[in-house]
């Protein structure tokens, strides 16, 4: 009998795909009450969407978005998009969306609605099953995310986003300067664990510098 090498293998699907991993977490949302969460949330999913647009990333580009509450996480396609279209273009439209989206809220509104980010960006085998998506991968991008000095740094930022990479990216993407993207922009800020080995965080502040850049319209609140 002759095999049929179409078929596909059940053990394959069991495997971990590859995924640059962007995850974004609002800044003081347990404090805000549930209805500006829900304008908060809504609001950071259309402008991080928009940003990917920019940069020329389309849904079928990416998994669906993964919502975390406070956030979302986003796992791209890298052998469709690369790694340094998000550092480049994608990060730095959103940072301008952010301004802009904070800039149209009226002066006594802002304490309260103003949108201020912390962002990840790592790469990693992700794992799936019938709950969504796990691995070590993911750990690492939240631990980074979620490290008291990334929260600390965004607390006395001058703009609405902090973006930490992972050691990783900057390894593999950063140091090389690509096209918009300066190595001396960034520099190692936290150190996490996981299981026993330390992954180094490197910051990024892109109101610090015009090392990123992009060209994005600004956002525009819905009617």
């Amino acid at each position: 009998m002759t095999r049929n090498l179409a078929r596909p293998d059940p053990s394959v699907a069991n495997l971990p795909r590859h995924r640059a991993i962007v995850a974004l977490d609002i800044e003081q949302s347990t404090s805000r009450p549930d209805p500006v969460k829900a304008e908060l949330r809504r609001t950071i999913y259309d402008l991080f969407d928009q940003a990917l647009h920019s940069a020329g990333i389309g849904r079928y580009h990416r998994d669906p978005f993964n919502d975390r509450g406070d956030g979302l996480l986003a796992l791209i396609r890298p052998d469709q998009v690369p790694k340094a279209l998000l550092l480049s273009r994608a990060i730095p439209a959103l940072n301008t969306l952010l301004a802009s989206y904070n800039e149209a809220l009226p002066a006594d509104d802002r304490p309260h609605r103003q949108l201020r980010i912390r962002a990840v960006v790592h790469a990693g085998e992700i794992h799936y099953d019938a709950n969504g998506c796990f691995g070590e991968a993911l750990d690492i991008a939240f631990r980074l995310l979620d490290a008291p000095g990334v929260k600390k740094t965004l607390r006395t930022a001058p703009g609405p986003l902090t973006l930490v990479i992972s050691a990783d990216i900057y390894r593999t993407v950063v140091r090389h300067g690509y096209a918009g993207i300066d190595q001396h922009a960034v520099h190692p800020l936290v150190r996490v664990h996981i299981a026993g080995t330390r992954h180094t965080g490197w910051i990024y502040l892109p109101e610090a510098t015009k090392i990123f850049v992009t060209e994005i319209t600004s956002y525009k609140q819905s009617a």
